[in-house]
């Protein structure tokens, strides 16, 4: 099996409306997440986690504020690219609100 890491982007708003969220708005709102996992079953490697409070480093030293809109990441296995696409299909991050979508990467055998 190869393993592949999932980025999850979403607009600063989504980010904002879970911030401001009550603790039962935030279970409630993980149920879907959690239904996918137990769907996806041992193909999930690592569920992970929320992101927040980014910085680019810079090779001259310095860091800026990260303007890209990472919330997220997981980690599946799958056979291929193609099998990987298809445990993400029905992800509940890609119907969460406008502007959310998902990437994925193959790690490389080292």
């Amino acid at each position: 099996m190869k393993k592949f890491i999932v980025i999850y982007h979403a607009p600063a708003e989504a980010m904002e409306m879970m911030a401001d969220a009550t603790e039962e708005q935030k279970m409630e709102g993980m149920k879907p997440w959690f239904d996918w996992k137990d769907k996806v079953g041992d193909k999930l490697v690592d569920f992970g986690s929320p992101l927040c409070g980014s910085s680019r480093l810079l090779p001259d030293g310095t860091s800026v504020p990260s303007t890209k809109e990472v919330t997220g990441y997981s980690i599946i296995q799958a056979t291929d690219m193609d099998e990987a696409k298809t445990l993400l299909s029905s992800h509940p991050h890609l119907q969460w609100t406008g502007g959310c979508d998902i990437e994925v990467h193959e790690c490389m055998q080292m």
